[in-house]
């Protein structure tokens, strides 16, 4: 039996287009359902299978809730502006705007293909004026608030010049980088710029000097995330850390209330964990240590107060300002030649360990202010400059990280707690030692006590700290939203006006980076302005519209507002949110930063934007290496069978990947090249046509295969991994293939049925035939061999509507719970059922049609059109499970002897014990174990056994 799916695909793919099937408006009175994708950005290799899984799934839950009775809402969009994007174009030497648009259609195409229910209507692209309006808008929004820590949220900063106007900014409880005091006549005598700067350190979008991941050959800022291992994870390309003038965002204002607010989201508990871990809250002291013979002093912040007997020398970033105020003459060289080192280690370099400690005296010493005691300051890259204060008093005693140092350095080490059996650094378990006033003291005692020695002698203050920082914002690329600000000649920035927005990004020719400016910093004729201003030539980062983009799918083409009123509180927020865990931490924290700023303003109606999260597993590739001795055999490039390397050390060979399509049995112990493969290999590769390869029965050289012996076959042997799918392991698998090959039911199907979907797993078209199998059989529950549609109006018996009953109760549960594998199953199941059956009574049939569809949306509404319906299977109502029909109307019960089970019998629901008895006695099967003996009692447990006692 054959089903032309390419026909049934067209037919109703543009049936759904020409209808409008999946357009969807607020108004229409049903309760509302808001299903969300994580939204690409397009890159120039498109899609492959493992990208649709959670769009799969959420396409499944949108028609599902959809045939359920809500008004669903789910939209696609393209997260067009940033690196990724950029950099293709620079490699592939077309413009931005041209790749992207390409590389848009490609994407929508093979979206297409799939059958996602998406409402393109509302299609939203972050490089599109009409919407990055509204990310510049919510930007000046951010520029122009601070954040008030009484009122607990984001204030005009009007409101704020106003008091320091009036009364300087004694007593003003806010989220603020400024640290000296002023009067209001010290306001009034600050010129404009001195001004500006005193608001730029309240201002909860904001320029300083911060030190960031600077790329010279990139041209830009990267994120950490972004830097590996020393440099750019795109390119592989040198990375230093440099002091730049950047915006930022003052994220950390709200980092209290997105620890809590953690608690009301139906997220994992592992994903609550991670955004916990990134907020880092912390409770301890902030104190300063005097450095001798100096005027300066260094604030530190612990968590660990009742460890200050124990600290024994200091570590300050090597980019602290007082590096250079207090190195001795001698030491200057050292420290500076230590400073340049640390410029080319990533953050995520820094942090890795204590393997190789590094670090430089700075011939400086403080005092500690309980020991009096002289230490020595020292300077390590294990100490970052944006990470609380940007020094440490380093307690040797009590922290692995200092212990190392402290021994690489011969530094001293004071043992200050005494642990309990089993007690490790750092726990805060045990007994204080050599503490002086906090000897005999539990941990915990001891913190509560020194804390108030440091405030009772002035020392210091009880401190609340968060290791989340405040996020960089500024990009020096061309792909960008560009940033409305604008600056007069003394520097003073001013918002610009919001009804000049957008400001629109200049079409430029040569849009390559270049120094440390964007390249709109060549173009003199956008950056001066009529009115003698200079534009801001930074651009915002990619994470800029993913923070806010799913407002816009409320109410897409609105020009007055980023969605109006009445969209945003009805669609409110994100009932279901499904993506990936790269994105865990990064984007949904910024997102939910600026949703809680807008519900600040009162623009939003909730707290929070995503009320539940499902973060999708990876589906995984076969990955197949072929190993090459890394030295040429005989100025011969040799690759060698993994059957003959057993006893070759891993230092001589090095693994290629190469394409699983060239492998025979691939991600299997006996995946190999044949002689065929390795000219295929040869073909890919023409570098190696002069290779050798050789396996266990021979050599393959110069198109000539050499047996070993008698040797008749060569099978040289490959390493299979299962691993991430990606161009770099050559095991990308577009979905457009399979598609074509098996259709997209099959393919939807496919990947749902391939586990959980939370889990990662592998991919493997070798077993999509099962998938396959199973749509034909369901496709033959309405046609005959022939392939004749048939279909009856008889009534269904009782046991074909358990069978479907069963099935629409399982499915029903299993959605809600996202166990979308399982509904596969369940769909097997009674099709098997019924197909042993031969049912083709409409009464059942009709209704698992309705079942299926929101899995196999084409063969479904196929066959509900043959069933003579004239609207959409998918604007049809969801089958609801009848719990009659799952009561057995037979009951099968264990006939036992004195306890022991000779025989079964079967009785009607509703029969009587007095017939029961007189029945069960009367069997021949019974009858035979009670010759000669007398019946004592019969035991009847409804539902569940019959006991003869004798």
């Amino acid at each position: 039996m054959r089903i032309d799916f390419k026909t049934i695909e067209a037919k109703w793919k543009s049936a759904w287009d020409q209808n409008k099937v999946y357009q969807v408006t607020h108004l229409d009175g049903k309760p509302k359902f808001y299903v969300l994708d994580m939204f690409p950005y397009p890159s120039g290799s498109g899609l492959h299978v493992g990208h649709p899984l959670g769009y799969v799934a959420s396409d499944i839950i949108s028609r599902y809730k959809r045939m359920s009775g809500f008004n669903v809402l789910h939209p696609m969009g393209f997260d067009a502006f940033g690196l990724p994007a950029e950099q293709y174009a620079i490699q592939s030497n077309i413009h931005p705007v041209t790749a992207t648009e390409s590389n848009i259609s490609r994407y929508k195409e093979q979206l297409s293909n799939i059958g996602f229910s998406y409402d393109w209507s509302r299609e939203v692209r972050t490089c599109d004026p009409a919407f990055y309006h509204w990310t510049q808008w919510i930007f000046l929004q951010l520029f122009s608030h601070y954040y008030d820590q009484d009122e607990n949220k984001a204030i005009a900063i009007s409101s704020l010049i106003a008091r320091f106007q009036k009364s300087g900014n004694a007593g003003i409880n806010a989220a603020t980088g400024q640290e000296s005091e002023f009067t209001h006549d010290d306001w009034q005598r600050m010129s404009a710029k001195e001004q500006d700067d005193v608001l730029m350190n309240y201002r909860l979008a904001f320029r300083k000097i911060s030190y960031v991941n600077w790329c010279e050959a990139l041209g830009t800022v990267l994120a950490n995330d972004e830097v590996k291992d020393g440099v750019s994870e795109r390119g592989g390309y040198p990375v230093e850390r440099r002091a730049m003038i950047q915006w930022s965002l003052r994220v950390s204002a709200y980092a209290e209330r997105l620890l809590n607010d953690l608690d009301s989201l139906e997220w994992t508990d592992s994903m609550k964990a991670m955004q916990s871990n990134w907020i880092g809250r912390s409770e301890g002291a902030q104190l300063d240590f005097d450095v001798v013979e100096s005027e300066h002093s260094v604030r530190i912040f612990t968590t660990r107060p009742d460890t200050i007997y124990g600290s024994t020398f200091m570590v300050l970033a090597p980019e602290h300002p007082l590096v250079d105020l207090i190195t001795s003459p001698e030491l200057k060289n050292v420290v500076n030649q230590y400073k340049d080192f640390v410029k080319t280690r990533s953050e995520r370099d820094r942090l890795a360990g204590t393997k190789q400690m590094t670090g430089a005296f700075t011939g400086a010493y403080a005092a500690n202010p309980f020991t009096n005691e002289k230490i020595q300051i020292w300077i390590a890259d294990y100490v970052l400059m944006d990470y609380g204060t940007g020094a440490i008093m380093a307690v040797p005693g009590d922290d692995t990280r200092d212990l190392a140092f402290a021994k690489k350095f011969k530094l001293p080490v004071i043992e200050i707690i005494e642990r309990p059996d089993g007690g490790e650094t750092g726990d805060r378990r045990g007994v204080m030692i050599n503490s002086q006033s906090l000897n005999g003291l539990s941990v915990q005692e001891a913190i509560a006590k020194i804390l108030g020695e440091i405030e009772q002698r002035k020392l210091g203050s009880r401190l609340v700290q968060y290791k989340m920082r405040d996020a960089i914002y500024s990009r020096q690329r061309y792909w960008g939203e560009p940033i409305p600000i604008v600056y007069d000649t003394s520097g003073v920035a001013y918002a610009m006006e919001e009804t000049k927005l957008p400001l629109v990004l200049p079409d430029l020719d040569d849009f390559k980076p270049g120094g440390s400016a964007s390249p709109l910093a060549r173009v003199t004729e956008w950056v001066n302005t009529p009115n003698g201003m200079q534009r801001d030539t930074d651009t915002m980062p990619g994470y800029a519209g993913s923070s806010w983009y799913f407002l816009r799918y409320m109410d897409p083409w609105n020009k007055s507002r980023f969605a109006g009123k009445d969209e945003i509180n009805y669609w409110r927020d994100v009932d279901l949110y499904i993506g990936g865990t790269e994105h865990a931490v990064g984007h949904l924290m910024y997102a939910r930063f600026w949703h809680k700023f807008l519900y600040d303003k009162g623009l939003v109606p909730t707290a929070e934007p995503f009320r539940r999260l499902v973060n999708q597993g990876m589906i995984q590739g076969v990955i197949e290496y072929l190993f090459m001795y890394k030295e040429k055999q005989n100025g011969i490039t040799k690759f060698v069978c993994t059957k003959l390397i057993a006893d070759e050390s891993e230092d001589a060979l090095v693994r290629i990947a190469i394409p699983v399509i060239f492998v025979e049995n691939y991600g299997s112990p006996d995946s190999h090249l044949t002689i065929e493969g390795i000219e295929k290999l040869i073909e890919w590769r023409p570098e190696y046509q002069d290779a050798i390869f050789e396996c266990t029965q021979g050599t393959y050289h110069q198109g000539k295969f050499t047996p070993k012996g008698t040797a008749t076959g060569s099978k040289l042997y490959t390493q299979s991994e299962i691993g991430k799918m990606g161009k770099r392991y050559h095991n990308v698998v577009d979905p457009n293939d399979v598609v074509a090959k098996y259709g997209a039911d099959c393919f939807r199907m496919y990947e749902m049925f391939l586990g959980p979907l939370e889990q990662s797993k592998p991919w493997d078209t070798r077993n999509i035939d099962g998938v396959s199998r199973f749509l034909k059989k369901f496709w033959s529950l309405f046609h005959t061999d022939d392939d004749r549609f048939e279909i009856t109006d008889e009534p269904a018996t009782r046991e074909e509507l358990k069978i479907l009953h069963q099935a629409i109760k399982h499915v029903r549960s299993d959605i809600e719970r996202l166990s979308l594998n399982t509904c596969i199953s369940h769909f097997m199941t009674a099709t098997n059922e019924l197909k042993k059956l031969n049912c083709q009574k409409r009464a059942v049939l009709e209704p698992i049609v309705l079942l299926i569809a929101p899995f196999a949306p084409f063969i479904s509404e196929e066959i509900w059109e043959l069933l003579g319906h004239q609207t959409s299977v998918h604007l049809a109502e969801y089958p609801e499970f009848n719990p009659h029909f799952l009561v057995e109307d037979v009951i099968v019960y264990p006939v036992c002897i004195n306890g022991k089970k000779r025989t079964e019998a079967s009785f009607d629901l509703n029969a009587s014990q007095k017939d029961m008895e007189s029945t069960v006695l009367g069997m021949e099967s019974v009858q035979k174990w009670l010759e000669g003996q007398s019946i004592k009692k019969v035991v009847i447990v409804p539902g569940r056994m019959i006991n003869i006692v004798i």
